[in-house]
């Protein structure tokens, strides 16, 4: 071959074909590029998540010089009739009697879609489709949406003809691979003869003739397979005798001819994840491609005409070169000439339903926007009204009315069934947002800026993150009434990530597990502090990134240098997408969103196939809205402690939810409820009291808190502010506290600075204090300026970003100079900005969660019977046994679960409001029907009655449920003097389950010698079943008073000068070093309910520990590996 033939790759697939292909679209379109190429489709499997990255690419690449194509396509799965599938997948149901439904984005099995299925439920053939311009590209979008629908899925969405008529104007489709249309017909009839196989393939042909015309191709594809070969011959017979013209695909995996052996890598892991290998695939990794048997890379042209030389010749089949070199630039005339050069429509989609007819969205807007003013008599002051205005018109200008309508119909959803957050974020800045109910903060009470959340001169839509108490019921209430394809649900992808990819990779390579895990299990460890400290972090949470880990921990670098093929691997996997999850809170929200998106179903929701967040952003770019509707538990919380209000005192025994939001409105709502009370900072802020208080659940903020003692919302705000990792680095909270306590030796520079920075003495704590003085003092900086100018301080940058920061700079000091400040003085203010640029927060988010910890200190300060309750309710079991030592230590007598007077959530006790009662549904293993039967017919006044009660159905309250009950103590006021003891009671009544009160008599006789639990199995029920230690059963109040008065701390209280503290030993996990010697790591609790790790070293055969038993010991405690002993026999001493 003397002249070079231009080729395009029209069937590709990226690592988002989960388990199958590897690497980014971006990825595989800059080798193509670098190969040679100016254009690549991507077709993954079954959908087309990996589009926004084309297209940014593709811009990208533009923008740097490059004319590079995106070609926008999907190998589909296809079905002749989904009608008849339907029918015989009812039908193996039924005959199955069960079929288990995997309900996850699906994963491809190579193997088995190139061969025959003869089980109609996992019966499909690909085909590829390809966009020729946007109406192809949504009627693609259309074809893949349908295809996931519930009755066109199982394990695989699916497609038929019927579909496919009905959306093919501007599709271009070909036949694909060995698991294609024209494959399906080769692999169902292959034993009856060519003619069988020829006769099907005709009847392909005519049937994707008449959908598709002339945009229907016959594809043919080169490697060693000798069925492949088969079928090309057969294809190119049938397409001859129809005039269908032949492509000739590469059907790429991978981005780059080395990155093989990390795609057969990649693949395995899928697998492995997925439950296990399929028959076909060896755990043992291919030594060379050559044992694979082909490249699956973006080929060019040449390698093309190599791969089809090399394997016919390999294989013995000739063809016609003139044939299959045509094929092979068909592609270059489908990609250039047929396929339009175009980019997916981008327009903002937003519901129009919430536009009411006949007017604009402004105008809409605007009357709403007037009305909540005049409902908050807020009309007549002129600074509100000039505000609305001000806000209108920039909303106007950029376009963004419909996009409050949409937040205002959600937050009017939202506020008919449950309790909203006060705001969140930079929202809380709006006046717009506050006026119509979106948020509860006033912006001008509290000088809250609309510049720092929507800017004239930005061109990013708004971002206003929702809180509610709960998220999933409100989306599932906005989908059942907008529906499916108004409201969808934000895709998540979950990468591989590092410690599970070491030890995934290393499971190829035959490294001992032992050795993985010592590594994996302190790499993290070892690189923090270090990381930490290069970034000069003092305080809060830090994950060190892949390059840190590498970098600083000494165990991995060892281990890397040992096993490098295993660095290889991690490299280039890290990051690869393992799977596709929903997003916390994110929606979409628009009209018809499955014409102009390709939704896909995950975990059995239909959802976004792109994902907006942290790391991408791919539904803005392409018009799509991304609406957060967040879950807060505190709103639960809140929630809870009125409708014990409303039960305890208002004479309400039952409050739906109308009566909770009533009293919301009137007592706790921001604008009512009295936000200077000093009985609330005294007796909660400055003396300590922590249960449940939004924001200070950690001992750090609470330290600093009531070291600092706030009396304003401000207050409370700027220490929010302050405790994070870049001021505490500063150790501002130590100077903050100074100032606040000495605010007559605070100067400032200037009348203005300290009108700015007065409310947080002399500080610059938040982000608008940067864009308010920039504004005041600058020579005509606009607070969209000085805003700009935030942004710009944070990032370092060069070229465009230093001159716009000159610009400022300049206009900033002319400003300063004009007021009466010296240079000096406006050089040494500039120096502030620059400093606590990286450190300063955004005023409306703290201001907001502050008022909502405000509410939560108001609540327990005023009502903390009912308060306690709910917070013991709401608080995830992980923290049960902490919340329960906090109401302990606050007075509360906990009562232990009682069948007759626990509930379904913790309640107060009618004759002591001190007294909280633990529910059963703590209990576990107990479900909700069993909980029905006890609630509809207690009380119970014997245990006969509860064995033997003719209207209690036994199949929902079994022996299963009695199990529980009586094992966690519930049923413990039921012991009479029948039985000796709750072992004798369990194995009479529960565990050899009587039918009658004859067998219950046998029974009591029988078992009589059982006497009680012992103390041992009564910690092991208790722990295990209420997920609560019973710590009094282990150390009693006069142990622990003793250990007080001897000034012996519990171990969450270490004092490195006394280095004794007490605990209770849960578990002993035992390991080896490197060296083979043996130490143990000791979980303990103590009377805090927190589990911390001890490290015991040099363990010998004398060392003896009882678990669930209290011990003093005296300890090492180190910041980068925590507490550890030398000797466990001369350290530790057992209490008792």
């Amino acid at each position: 071959m003397s002249k070079k033939i231009p080729f395009v790759g029209l069937h590709a697939h990226s690592g988002l074909s989960l388990n199958d292909g590897l690497g980014y679209p971006q990825d595989h379109m800059d080798f193509a590029l670098h190969n040679g190429g100016d254009a690549l489709a991507l077709t993954d499997h079954g959908h087309m998540n990996g589009l926004p990255y084309q297209v940014l690419h593709a811009k990208k690449l533009k923008a740097d010089g490059h004319n590079f194509k995106p070609v926008f396509g999907v190998e589909a799965y296809f079905l002749p009739s989904l009608d008849v599938w339907r029918d015989q997948y009812e039908k193996a149901k039924n005959e199955k009697k069960k079929v288990e439904r995997d309900i996850s984005l699906s994963i491809e099995d190579e193997k088995a879609s190139k061969q025959k299925v003869t089980n109609i439920l996992r019966k499909r053939n690909h085909l590829i489709l390809l966009a020729q311009n946007q109406t192809g590209l949504n009627n693609i979008f259309k074809l893949v949406s349908e295809s996931y629908k519930d009755e066109n899925f199982y394990r695989y969405p699916r497609m038929d003809y019927d579909l496919l008529s009905r959306h093919s104007d501007g599709v271009i489709a070909a036949s694909a691979c060995l698991g294609g249309v024209y494959a399906g017909n080769y692999w169902d009839n292959k034993d009856d003869g060519d003619e069988a196989v020829l006769e099907a393939m005709r009847d392909t042909t005519r049937r994707m003739k008449g959908i598709f015309g002339d945009q229907w191709f016959g594809e043919i594809q080169w490697n060693n397979i000798p069925d492949q070969h088969k079928l090309n011959k057969y294809i190119i017979q049938v397409c001859h005798e129809f005039d269908v013209d032949l492509i000739s695909t590469a059907d790429s995996h991978y981005p780059n001819p080395d990155a093989w052996k990390d795609r057969e890598l990649y693949k395995r892991i899928g697998w492995l994840g997925k439950g296990g290998l399929p028959e076909y695939m060896s755990a043992e990794l291919p030594g060379g491609v050559e044992e694979i048997g082909y490249e699956l890379y973006p080929k060019n042209g040449e390698q093309m005409w190599e791969s089809y030389q090399k394997y016919s010749e390999m294989l013995n089949t000739n063809y016609d070169d003139d044939l299959v070199r045509d094929s092979i630039a068909r592609t270059d005339y489908i990609a250039h000439d047929l396929i339009e050069d175009f980019m997916p429509d981008n327009e903002v989609r937003l519901p129009k339903f919430v536009v009411p007819a006949g007017k604009t969205d402004i105008q809409a807007l605007t009357e709403n926007c007037l009305k909540g003013l005049k409902d908050k008599n807020l009309q007549s002051k002129q600074e509100y009204v000039d505000r609305l205005k001000e806000e209108l018109r920039v909303i106007k200008d950029r376009g963004f009315a419909k996009y409050f309508l949409t937040m205002d119909a959600i937050a009017d959803k939202a506020s008919s069934v449950q309790l909203t957050g006060p705001g969140r974020g930079s929202a809380a800045g709006s006046l717009v947002a506050y006026v119509l109910d979106i948020t509860q903060i006033d912006p001008i009470k509290y000088g809250l800026l609309f510049s720092r959340f929507l800017r004239k001169d930005a061109v990013d839509y708004p971002d206003i993150d929702y809180d509610v108490s709960n998220p999933m019921e409100l989306k599932e209430m906005l989908i059942d009434e907008w529906g499916d394809s108004t409201v969808v649900p934000i895709s998540n992808y979950n990468t591989l990530q590092l410690r599970s990819l070491i030890k995934d990779v290393s499971k190829f390579y035959d490294i001992p597990f032992t050795e993985v895990n010592s590594v994996t299990g302190k790499m993290i460890a070892e690189a923090t502090p270090i990381a930490k400290k290069a970034h000069g972090i003092k305080a809060g949470v830090y994950v060190p990134n892949f390059e840190e880990v590498m970098s600083y921990s000494d165990s991995l670098k060892r281990f890397l240098n040992k096993y490098p093929h295993v660095k290889t691997h991690v490299e280039a996997l890290l990051g690869q997408v393992r799977s596709v999850s929903r997003h916390a809170g994110g929606v979409v929200v628009g009209e018809d969103l499955d014409k102009w998106m390709p939704l896909v179903n995950s975990g059995g929701v239909r959802q976004t196939p792109w994902s907006e967040g942290q790391n991408v952003r791919h539904l803005e770019p392409l018009g799509f809205i991304k609406f957060d509707i967040l879950g807060l538990t505190t709103l639960r919380m809140i929630e809870g402690a009125v409708r014990h209000i409303l039960k305890r005192h208002h004479n309400n025994p039952d409050p739906t939810f109308e009566d909770v939001k009533a009293y919301y409105n009137e007592f706790l709502h921001p604008d009512k409820i009295d936000l200077h009370d000093p009985a609330v900072y005294g007796n909660v802020f400055h003396k300590g009291k922590w249960a449940g208080i939004f924001q200070f659940t950690e001992k750090g903020a609470q330290k600093f808190c009531t070291r600092a003692k706030p009396k304003s919302i401000i207050d409370i705000s700027a220490i929010t502010s302050i405790y994070r990792p870049g001021p505490l680095s500063a150790n501002v909270d130590q100077t903050y506290v100074e100032a606040k306590n000495n605010p007559k030796d605070i100067s400032y520079l200037h009348d203005i600075v300290k009108d700015v920075t007065k409310e947080t003495y002399g500080y610059l704590i938040f982000q608008e204090q940067i864009a308010l003085l920039a504004h005041r003092l600058g020579d005509g900086i606009s607070l969209d300026e000085g805003n700009t100018l935030r942004k710009l301080l944070t990032k370092k940058g060069t070229g465009d970003h230093e001159t716009k920061k000159l610009k400022i700079y300049n206009k900033f000091v002319k400003g300063c100079l004009a007021k009466g400040l010296s240079q000096g003085d406006a050089e040494e203010l500039w120096q502030t900005f620059e400093y606590f640029s990286g450190y300063g927060f955004n005023k409306s988010h703290a201001v907001s969660y502050s008022i909502l910890s405000y509410q939560c200190a108001y609540l327990l300060n005023y009502y903390p019977s009912e308060w306690m309750a709910a917070f013991l309710d709401k608080e995830p079991e992980k923290r049960k046994e902490r919340a329960i030592n906090t109401a302990k230590s606050m007075g509360f007598k906990i009562r232990d679960l009682d069948i007759n007077a626990s509930g379904t959530v913790w309640e107060i006790a009618e004759e002591d409001a001190k007294t909280l009662i633990q529910p059963l549904t703590s209990i576990k293993g107990l479900g909700e029907s069993a909980i029905d039967q006890i609630l509809s017919n207690r009380p119970f006044t014997s245990i006969d009655n509860l064995l033997f009660n003719e209207n209690i159905t036994y199949s929902k309250l079994n022996k299963k449920a009695l199990d529980v009950l009586c094992r966690s103590g519930a049923l413990d006021d039921m012991l009479d003097d029948r039985f000796s003891g709750m072992k004798h009671f369990w194995s009479a009544a529960i565990c050899d389950r009587p039918k009658n009160p004859k067998k219950l008599a046998e029974n009591i006789a029988a078992y009589t010698e059982e006497g009680d639990f012992s103390v041992e199995e009564r910690i092991i029920h208790k722990s295990e079943l209420t997920g609560v230690f019973p710590l009094d059963l282990v150390l009693s109040e006069e142990v622990r008073e003793r250990l007080e008065l001897r000034g012996c701390p519990p171990i969450a209280e270490y004092d490195e000068d006394l280095q004794l503290v007490w605990f209770i030993p849960r578990e002993v996990i035992k390991r080896k070093t490197k060296n083979g010697k043996e130490y143990w790591i000791l979980n303990v609790i103590d009377s805090t309910s927190n589990s911390t790790s001890i490290k015991c070293w040099g363990v010998s055969r004398r060392d003896k520990l009882t678990l669930n038993r209290p011990y003093v010991a005296k300890l090492s405690y180190d910041e980068q590996w925590g507490f550890s002993t030398r000797s466990v026999y001369h350290n530790f001493k057992r209490i008792g």
